[in-house]
């Protein structure tokens, strides 16, 4: 009975720490994603004349409109 209580005790935490391996990857890389989202959100909100300019820029030369594509 004794070897039982043993077994079921070294088992339980064994089991508990099985559970919680690799948890601190996920955290570091859910932390990670949440902060290069605030970054591009940044940079989205303080190029946001020079972004639409481009993508106007761009859609004039897709659209072959007379003038609308300028040389670089």
């Amino acid at each position: 009975m004794q070897f039982l209580t043993f077994a079921f005790t070294w088992l339980l935490a064994h089991a508990r720490v099985r559970g919680e391996r690799g948890q601190d990857l996920i955290e570091y890389a859910m932390l990670s994603g949440l902060i290069a989202l605030a970054i591009l959100a940044v940079s989205v909100l303080v190029f946001r004349t020079a972004i639409e300019d481009m993508v106007t820029g761009i859609g004039g030369c897709i659209d072959f409109k007379p003038g609308g594509c300028a040389p670089f």
